[in-house]
């Protein structure tokens, strides 16, 4: 059986997915559509308003999704499959999930506080490396 933690994993990856063709086809329009797309690509014209915020919400994605994978994978290679680790990995996801829509509609306030929680997540999976506490310990 997959442990939770692994599964989330492999649901940020489907996330990662979806911040990569948010962002690709949010800007595609103002960059020349498909004969931009399919062209070399010399110039990459600016975009604003929603395609921008999604192109950084993706690139802030990829910016922390290794540290997330590396500790989960550290987490499932030395079997530490605990409260900790499952909390973490549950409270990225789901927080990155909400992260993309909120920045892609510009809500600042809301935000912050989410990108927060995503690294909560990232910390409790690195504290849980390191305990074995909570009702998930094997």
């Amino acid at each position: 059986m997959m442990p939770i933690e692994i599964r989330l994993l492999a649901y940020a990856v489907v996330l990662g997915f979806v911040h990569i063709m948010a962002a690709s086809l949010a800007g595609l329009k103002a960059r020349g559509g498909l004969a931009w797309a399919a062209g070399n690509r010399e110039t990459q014209p600016a975009v604003t308003g929603a395609a921008a915020r999604l192109e950084r919400a993706s690139k802030n994605f990829f910016e922390t999704f290794p540290l997330f994978a590396a500790l989960v994978l550290a987490a499932a290679a030395i079997d530490r499959h605990n409260t900790a680790v499952v909390l973490g990995a549950h409270l990225y996801v789901w927080a990155r999930l909400a992260y993309l829509p909120i920045y892609g509609l510009g809500l600042p306030v809301v935000r912050t506080p989410v990108w927060g929680v995503a690294m909560v997540g990232i910390g409790f999976v690195f504290v849980g490396l390191f305990t074995k506490i909570g009702p998930f310990v094997r």
